[in-house]
């Protein structure tokens, strides 16, 4: 519900949406310079949504500050054009909560909010606290399932039962169970937005009723992945398989050490921006840097 009253904006995210990755300077700073230069790439190539903030932008070692930063910039160079759905997870659901209502008043467009990780609540304990990050604010907010992270899910019957809120309009879903967007479809008792967080299992994802995907591998190649929910769109599934297939090298290599390792680092043999991380984060190892460079050779962006 939004402040005026009425129901949030439940409009569906459709397409290629990107989980924006930080670049930082060698010393660890964010580069906010080519950030920009990023998100406009982005905007260009046909990505529908961003989200900065999350996973794939080291959300966990960004101070509070940094944070916040990441989210306006990110809303003030879209400007509008794309929409723009903040990072909003923590463990700590005050935390949670301050973050939503920051992303709400620099202008966010939505929220990605992840399932606790470490702490390992109950589905009561999930329930509660996603709700109250949804009485909070104004925003619609997507529920973040990913177990590989955050060991607990949010069960069917939970998001049922959130789904009954609202501000509480769908979910990125990085379970990889293909079962699922049904389940969820025939649980949730009104529209519900399905965003698949596995760039592997996207076309089954979609196949299965889902509506996009907010990638990792979008950062690197945001027209390809465009492109390949736009021939799903119209209709042109053999285009749609034939780009999935072309891509699954690079969705494979982004994926053999903890993200954002490999994208940051196929980003830096692109010159897009530099492969600098935070600890406990380190450079991937030799044996993943030669996929992502074997993958990027057989897209012919490397020599």
């Amino acid at each position: 519900m939004t402040e005026d009253g009425t129901m949030a904006d439940t409009s569906m995210y459709q397409g290629s949406l990107t989980a924006l990755v930080t670049p930082m300077h060698t010393d660890g700073r964010i580069d906010f310079d080519v950030s920009a230069k990023l998100i406009e790439r982005q905007i260009d190539a046909g990505t529908t949504a961003l989200i900065p903030a999350g996973t794939t932008g080291e959300s966990p070692t960004l101070s509070h500050e940094e944070h916040s930063r990441v989210v306006a910039h990110c809303v003030e160079t879209a400007n509008g054009r794309v929409r723009v759905m903040a990072g909003a997870g923590s463990n700590s659901t005050s935390e949670a909560v301050l973050m939503a209502k920051h992303a709400h008043s620099v202008g966010a467009d939505s929220l990605l909010v992840v399932v606790p990780y470490y702490n390992k609540p109950s589905q009561e304990g999930l329930y509660r606290h996603f709700m109250t990050i949804a009485d909070a604010t104004p925003l619609p907010i997507f529920l973040y399932c990913i177990p590989g992270r955050s060991v607990v899910d949010i069960s069917v019957a939970t998001m049922a039962r959130l789904g009954e809120h609202p501000n509480i309009v769908g979910t990125k879903d990085a379970t990889a169970n293909m079962a699922r967007p049904i389940s969820v479809r025939r649980a949730v008792d009104k529209s519900f937005n399905q965003l698949s967080g596995d760039d592997n299992t996207v076309l089954s994802f979609l196949a299965a009723g889902g509506d996009g995907c907010i990638g990792v591998t979008s950062n690197v190649v945001p027209h390809l992945c465009a492109d390949m929910h736009l021939a799903w769109q119209e209709g042109r599934i053999e285009d749609a398989i034939a780009i999935q297939d072309h891509l699954t090298p690079l969705h494979d290599a982004m994926f053999m050490e903890s993200n954002p390792g490999p994208v940051k680092y196929a980003m830096s043999r692109l010159g897009l921006c530099g492969a600098t991380l935070r600890l406990p984060l380190v450079e991937p190892q030799e044996a993943t840097r030669l996929a992502v460079d074997e993958a990027l050779r057989a897209l012919e962006l490397l020599d």
